[in-house]
């Protein structure tokens, strides 16, 4: 028999080092050639490890959430046969791409986890979920008889229903007069509590939980506190009528044949193409340490997505060149990669600008963190409908605020504030949209 050492391979474009996100293999199990062993995150995706050889898994490097280094050892497998059985240019190619590592000898062996346990805790250490024991069922509730009754209290039928429906048994309460009044109920339910009442629907009390902060969202972690630790922000709302966009809208989703339904976040990306010019402050990228300004002639759109992982920003390149169906049509694409994991490193990084949109939930307004290194962020919010004055008329119109954080190093406020006016025009008059 003979041990194999798999060291973390050069995954490209610099990393130094990677974070293990998922183990697929326990210590003691069986490994076969190109099965995979591990999910290794870098700064720009998730990395699938396939082992080089066959055999028995004998050690593992660290835990799900450890940074591992390239070319340290990530796994140790007891190859079947002797010394000859270990691929000889597996170890050649791995010496040649990573000259000098040391083996790492402090590998921990994993013990095999209990039958049915996922992946998930293979290398973790973290202690079991405890769940809180169901609460005990109220003494009385809905369905019960009201003991008071017994005791001939006297109260109204809806105060009757009332403290069934609450659970409160009439004869604890008492009656200022000859007869059980609502302010009756309404004292015992402020004062009583003290004494052991409990409403029905209350909340319980549950264990603490701590969870890790690993994977997808420490890297959101780290990447927004060193955006908002080195960008001074500020953030410009407006409102804009979409009334006459989304009459358009309707139209065009109406006569759409085989092409992919529009939603609003592919004419707002037009009208963000076609205002840039004017503006080239905005789809600029600031590197602080050089302190140097890039104002880029081609928008490549960042566009953040939520996924079960986390958030993501998977990147529309060269937004300027593509039609409102493209821009649908692409921006369904790159979510669904986001959303199953499949979006390849380039498609989430080097964006130039960023739009972030909750869609319905978007709520009045938002101050949206900036994508650095780049110097804005925008964020359109809810459509509602609302009466507006029209001259002397009242008229329903659909009205959207927007959103826009930049970095006030590069962006001054007037700057900001005049961009949105432009795109505002664009938006509210929707032909210009289209017009050369």
């Amino acid at each position: 028999m003979a041990r194999f050492t798999f060291r973390l391979p050069d995954i490209g474009e610099g990393i130094a080092e990677a974070e293990i996100v998922a183990w697929h293999v326990r210590v003691g199990e069986r490994v076969e050639e190109d099965q995979q062993v591990a999910d290794m995150m870098t700064d720009k995706a998730t990395v699938e490890m396939e082992s080089p050889v066959s055999g028995m898994v004998v050690e593992l490097a660290g835990e799900v959430g450890d940074q591992v280094a390239i070319g340290s050892a990530l796994m140790v497998v007891e190859t079947d046969g002797d010394e000859a059985g270990v691929p000889k240019e597996i170890e050649e190619q791995v010496e040649a791409e990573n000259p000098g590592v040391e083996e790492v000898a402090d590998l921990t062996p994993r013990a095999p986890l209990p039958a049915g346990e996922g992946s998930e805790g293979l290398a973790s250490n973290e202690p079991p979920a405890v769940s809180a024991p169901p609460p005990p069922p109220p003494a009385s509730g809905r369905g019960a008889e009201v003991r008071g009754a017994e005791k001939h209290v006297l109260a109204s039928p809806a105060v009757r229903a009332r403290a069934l429906d609450l659970g409160v048994d009439l004869a604890t309460v008492k009656a200022e007069g000859d007869r059980l009044r609502h302010s009756d109920l309404d004292a015992y339910l402020r004062y009583g509590q003290g004494q052991g009442y409990h409403a029905p629907h209350a909340s319980r009390a549950r264990e603490d939980e701590a969870i890790r902060v690993i994977g997808m969202r420490r890297r959101i972690a780290e990447n927004m506190a060193a955006s908002k630790r080195a960008i001074p922000h500020f953030t410009y709302v407006d409102e804009i009528d979409v009334t006459a966009l989304e009459d358009m809208r309707g139209d065009l989703n109406a006569n759409r044949g085989n092409r992919p339904k529009l939603t609003m976040l592919p004419f707002l990306i037009v009208a963000i193409c076609r205002t840039i010019p004017d503006f080239p402050m905005i789809n600029a990228r600031y590197d602080d340490e050089a302190g140097v300004v890039t104002r880029h002639g081609r928008v490549h759109l960042g566009m953040a997505a939520q996924t079960d992982a986390g958030l993501m920003v998977p990147v529309i390149r060269d937004a300027q060149d593509r039609n409102v169906w493209q821009l649908a049509s692409e921006i369904g694409r790159l979510a669904e990669a986001a959303r199953t994991g499949k979006a390849r490193s380039e498609e989430l990084s080097g964006s130039t600008l960023t739009i972030t949109s909750l869609g319905p939930l978007g709520g009045i307004a938002t101050t949206p963190v900036i994508n650095r290194p780049e110097v804005a962020i925008i964020g359109p919010n809810k459509i509602v409908e609302r009466p507006i004055f029209q001259g002397d008329e009242i008229v329903r119109a659909k009205l959207m605020n927007l959103s826009i954080s930049c970095d006030h190093r590069v962006v001054d406020g007037w700057d900001a504030a005049s961009f949105v006016q432009a795109l505002k025009k664009q938006l509210e008059t929707p032909v210009l949209l289209f017009a050369d």
